[in-house]
């Protein structure tokens, strides 16, 4: 037979050793006086304590409350913390002069958790140096990247207990770690406002019944939470159950427990307010800790203060955008004035040739093509533009759109420009293909018909002849910023010496055009209608960039990073106008 909460509360004041009287311990407990009477001597007559101290009996009642082991997650990027969460982990941020996981580990292993598993991946070697220093496991969730935090719990799933699940960004003011604990718990916060945190609502024993996402006077899920043997072994048969939906993916581990609160008992644990901190973003950190900015590590900030002369507390209003398919970026403002700053995404180095890029963005801003740009380091790869207020993207279907769209790159086309380097669509879909083939990526089936086929594509358009200019190489609807009457062609990494072309055949292959609509494309382009050796060419170079293009996803895919629905689509355009081109060029 268990404790009771009362029960299990004066013996861990008789455990800690600090009591002396009735009344302490009901002090210590935070039970009444009354109630501590009742409670020691049903501890003396079942030989659980003798005067205010625990017997051996006692000690072994407790038992089964001790905590075991404590999981830290670590695995995530943290993408509400740019740009610091660009150059290295959150966890491993010092905030008031200490490292964020460092402390954490430390109040774990005062409390006596002395077994502590950290769970890594976004640039898990950031935290290695912790297994020598503080005698911590480290397990590494390759899962990261493409599920969320459920994928933690899953790798240790075997391990849950009575477990501490932990984050490696909380800081606590205050040890809030116990070597005993009672039952299965979330620390909880009171916020007075709106939130748009999880919102819990709890029956009169604390069991949290029900979580809502934002509210407004409420308490909220903020920091640490518990796990006692009886949730770990239910919500560990749950996870094991729904971890190959397709819908459990992108889910919380939270939402999982959500999903399930009904058989999962749980309570809540409240804390005062200034115990617990989560830090959602710079703003966040730099009320907490003054002087966080003046003192952390960061060259992206380094890089903007040098750009614009400025200091680092002149960068506000940080805050990240969207992921694009190559790099990271995030808005900032200096001065009142809005910019974004581009960081190159992982495996970009060997793909990308950044002088290359410099070279046709300055010839894309004196042509009026791209006006947003302000610098870029074509050593580093990083960049900053001005942030254009309301934009939309570019609409396929929108034919003044097209039309704009068909403008600004005819005048780069024609605009007598040249660079010393190439871009070559096959030729770059046979580079990625070696660096593939050195990792023994695995190819799909029809990998060698395909390639084949390409290669024939590839041929006839050589034997076309022409000219190359200055193109885009990358000129598809997210690399345009539509505001108003204006429109900017952005994002200049693979531009190059090509066929003209290689631009048409970009832009088609990544819509979700048909044949006749695709051909009214290259009606705008010319401003009349394409005659047929010009729609031959430019569908073989549509089968070409959609091929380039999926190799480069698989690139990409290959280096952790998803690409989502453009690996189908370009695979699919690839085989579609390969077929279309091939029979044109039989034709004669």
């Amino acid at each position: 037979m268990g404790l009771s909460k009362r029960e299990f509360a004066v013996l861990l004041a008789l455990h800690d050793g600090k009591v002396a009287s009735q009344r302490d311990v009901a002090a210590h407990a935070d039970v009444s006086l009354g109630t501590v009477n009742t409670i020691m001597k049903k501890l003396h007559d079942e030989g659980l304590a003798e005067g205010f101290a625990l017997t051996e009996a006692g000690a072994q009642a407790l038992e089964p409350y001790k905590v075991d082991n404590a999981i830290i997650m670590a695995a995530g990027l943290s993408s509400r913390f740019v740009p610091l969460s660009y150059e290295r982990p959150k966890g491993v941020l010092c905030v008031r002069g200490e490292v964020l996981i460092e402390r954490q580990i430390r109040q774990l292993q005062e409390a006596g958790i002395t077994d502590i598993t950290v769970v890594v991946g976004y640039m898990k070697e950031a935290f290695f140096y912790l297994e020598d220093a503080f005698g911590v496991k480290i397990r590494v969730n390759e899962q990261y990247a493409s599920r969320n935090n459920n994928s933690t719990l899953m790798l240790v799933r075997e391990q849950l207990g009575n477990t501490y699940i932990c984050s490696s960004d909380d800081y606590f003011t205050e040890n809030v770690f116990r070597p005993y604990v009672y039952e299965a718990y979330y620390a909880a916060s009171y916020f007075p406002g709106e939130t748009d945190e999880y919102c819990l609502k709890t029956a009169r024993d604390g069991r949290i019944v029900s979580v809502s996402v934002g509210g407004r006077g409420a308490w909220v899920m903020l920091g640490h939470v518990y796990f006692d043997r009886a949730f770990s072994e239910k919500f560990r048969t749950i996870l094991e159950a729904e971890y190959n939906k397709p819908e459990t993916a992108p889910k919380l581990w939270e939402d999982i427990y959500i999903d399930h609160i009904k058989e999962l008992r749980m309570v809540m644990k409240p804390y005062e307010d200034g115990v617990v901190y989560e830090f959602d973003s710079i703003a966040d950190l730099t009320k907490f800790d003054h002087d966080f900015l003046d003192n952390v590590s960061s060259s992206i900030l380094d890089n903007i203060c040098s750009v614009f002369e400025c200091e680092r507390r002149d960068v506000t209003d940080i805050s990240p955008i969207k992921e694009g398919l190559t790099n990271l970026s995030f808005k900032f403002s200096v001065h009142g004035h809005a910019y974004v700053y581009r960081h190159p995404g992982p495996g970009t180095d060997e793909i990308i040739n950044r002088q290359s890029e410099t070279f046709s963005q300055g010839v894309a801003k004196s042509l009026g093509v791209d006006d947003t740009f302000v610098y870029e380091d074509e050593t580093e790869g990083w960049k900053i533009s001005r942030f254009i207020d309301n934009c939309e993207q570019l609409d396929y279907h929108n034919p003044e759109h097209v039309r704009q769209a068909m403008s600004l790159i005819r005048a780069l086309h024609d605009s007598g420009a040249v660079s010393r380097w190439s871009f070559d669509v096959m030729g770059k879909a046979r580079d990625i293909l070696e660096l593939l083939k050195a990792r023994s990526y695995p190819m799909q089936p029809d990998y060698e018909s395909l390639n084949e086929t390409m290669e024939r594509v590839d041929a006839c358009v050589k034997s076309d002849g022409g000219n190359p200019c200055l193109c885009h190489n990358d000129f598809y609807a997210p690399n345009f910023l539509v505001s108003d009457d204006d429109m900017y062609l952005i994002d200049w990494e693979y531009s190059a010496m090509s066929d003209y072309a290689s631009d048409l055949g970009t832009f088609i292959s990544c819509s979700d055009y048909t044949y006749d609509e695709a051909c009214q494309v290259l009606d705008a382009y010319f401003g009349r209608a394409a005659t047929p050796e010009e729609l031959r060419h430019c569908l073989a170079y549509v089968a070409l960039a959609s091929y380039y293009w999926f190799v480069w996803a698989l690139y990409k895919e290959a280096s952790g990073d998803s690409v989502g629905e453009w690996l189908y689509l370009w695979y699919r355009n690839a085989k579609q106008y390969s077929v279309l081109a091939l029979e044109r060029y039989e034709e004669g």
